[in-house]
């Protein structure tokens, strides 16, 4: 391990970073302007319950919506683009698998945290069956084996043990969240990198660094090829609303659902 070199996780933190301070000036100067439909006031809508959604910084979170935007077409989007037209179906595919595998990680230790012993059972042989039989996760048997994918988190962690959402919030790059999910997202990152480092697998490589840079930014142009959400194409007035009600929706439903639902 070198130790000058600049851990992958810190880039990521100081793009946050930037991109807080850029949303901030955002919402002073106005400067992000999308095609959008006109803002909409919520008395519109007052009874119906995308309202009902804690929004107490609403004007920061339109900004970095709009933030989100600009480094979706501009940056993310072009890149994914790229990526889609070069790589093989058969490649992307075996991509999604490796990150995907890495990932049962976070649900396994989040299982653990609920006590969901049987789901812990099922992640952690998901998680052997691929890394062995699907050859370091780029194949899937686990699933023909029946070992569904139990995805958990520490935001979900939290509300299980009866934690409240918080204020809605959205974040740079990673888009809608909330303050227990933020933090939540804070935790499972940091579990990650002490396993990963804990366990180092690339010690004995020169080019650590820049191996471990190239495989996040990869991790990040996978998940975005994963989700087919474009900001302002569904065409819906109040989108804004509708995806932040959909969001908290969606994670009350999963904190709800009952250990071993499918």
């Amino acid at each position: 391990m070198i130790p000058v070199q600049i851990r992958p996780v810190y880039p990521v933190i100081v793009c946050i970073c930037l991109c807080l301070s850029l949303a901030g000036c955002a919402g002073t100067n106005a400067v992000l302007t999308p095609e959008e439909p006109a803002m909409h006031s919520m008395n519109e809508f007052r009874d119906q319950r995308i309202a009902y959604v804690e929004d107490p910084w609403e004007g920061f979170n339109r900004n970095m919506y709009k933030f989100n935007f600009y480094l979706d077409k501009y940056l993310f989007l072009p890149v994914v683009n790229g990526y889609e037209f070069i790589t093989p179906s058969f490649i992307q595919e075996r991509v999604s698998n490796f990150f995907g595998n890495i990932g049962e990680i976070r649900n396994l230790s989040n299982s653990i945290f609920q006590l969901k012993m049987g789901e812990s059972l099922t992640t952690l042989g998901r998680f052997l069956t691929n890394s062995t039989i699907g050859l370091a996760g780029f194949f899937d048997p686990a699933t023909s084996f029946g070992l569904e994918r139990r995805n958990e988190d520490f935001g979900k962690t939290l509300g299980y043990w009866g934690m409240s959402s918080g204020p809605y919030l959205i974040l740079p790059v990673f888009g809608p969240s909330n303050v227990r999910d933020t933090g939540g997202l804070a935790v499972d990152t940091a579990i990650r990198y002490v396993i990963y480092y804990g366990i180092d697998p690339l010690r004995n490589v020169s080019e650590e660094g820049a191996i471990m840079t190239g495989a996040t930014t990869l991790e990040a142009i996978d998940k975005r090829h994963q989700n087919s959400f474009r900001y302002y194409e569904s065409g819906y007035p109040f989108e804004y609303y509708m995806l932040r009600f959909i969001y908290n929706e969606k994670r009350n439903l999963e904190i709800m659902k009952k250990p071993g639902a499918p």
